[in-house]
């Protein structure tokens, strides 16, 4: 069974960050193994979450520990998120560069570092190792429209700005894929931008009123999960594809059950075959 190692928070009692990314991989056959950058009760946004961060030499030590388990072979995925601290973030990288170039897993970089209207939630050097330390190591990175514009210190509106925006910060990153989540759509419409070298293409499906917290974390583990999915595996625009469309079904799924988080695990949708309608347009 191929293994994931996801280096991001775990919140008990909410389905954000790795533990949302834990059960959508899990759900593909895909084993999930969670190194915690903090250890939270519930969501922050929703009030005092208990718990708090991992101390830096404790998530190294735990990095290690996993290294010991010999499990590098069987991982084929490594998905970045939060960062409680800038030394969380070097023994990420140290972590990544362990891994055998014959046997180097598929590198995915969420980079969680704020929103729009919120600026950045992270600390300034905690930002500053991300993009420094993760971003040159990163196979594709998934950016928010806020942290696409933070990374790329470039105007994000209106589309044609953002598009150029991650077309330079894939310029800085060796051309690597930049997918970025909430970019400019119709009204109505959640989009997804997908930049890489087949082009730039939109991917949009039906905005709901109010999203629960921790889509940007499934939409992640969706794309690195489509990427190496041991029994379907997708490529490129594919994979951003069914992930845009998976994270419509959870979102469907979860409104309808009243939740007030993500539905992952009762959903009753097959994450290889998502059913919510996307839609899909080639730009450049």
């Amino acid at each position: 069974m191929p293994h994931a190692l996801i280096l991001s928070s775990y919140v008990a009692a909410s389905r954000v960050g790795g533990m949302a990314q834990s059960l959508a991989l899990a759900r593909l056959g895909i084993a999930p193994v969670l190194a915690p950058t903090v250890l939270f009760g519930r969501h922050p946004g929703l009030g005092p979450p208990g718990g708090g961060a991992v101390d830096p030499a404790q998530f190294r030590g735990v990095l290690e520990g996993i290294a010991a388990r010999g499990l590098g072979p069987r991982i084929r995925l490594v998905l970045t998120g939060y960062f409680a601290h800038p030394d969380q973030v070097a023994a990420a990288a140290e972590a990544l560069d362990a891994f055998p170039g014959d046997a180097r897993p598929l590198v995915l970089v969420d980079p969680v570092l704020g929103d729009e209207g919120k600026g950045l939630y992270v600390r300034p050097e905690v930002a500053q190792a991300v993009a420094a330390l993760l971003l040159p190591r990163a196979d594709l990175i998934t950016p928010n429209l806020w942290e696409l514009g933070h990374l790329a210190s470039a105007p994000v509106d209106p589309e044609a700005a953002a598009i150029a925006a991650a077309q330079a910060l894939r310029t800085r990153l060796r051309g690597r894929r930049v997918v970025v989540t909430s970019s400019p759509a119709a009204p109505g419409r959640a989009g997804v931008l997908d930049v890489s070298d087949a082009g730039v293409w939109r991917f949009s499906h039906g905005r709901v009123s109010q999203a629960p917290n921790g889509v940007g974390d499934l939409f992640s583990a969706l794309v690195g999960g489509a990427l190496v999915d041991p029994v379907a595996p997708a490529s490129g625009e594919t994979a951003v594809r069914r992930a845009v469309a998976g994270v419509a079904d959870a979102l469907d799924a979860a409104l309808a059950r009243g939740f007030g988080d993500l539905d992952m695990v009762g959903g009753g949708t097959d994450p290889r075959a998502p059913l919510a309608p996307v839609s899909v347009e080639v730009l450049a």
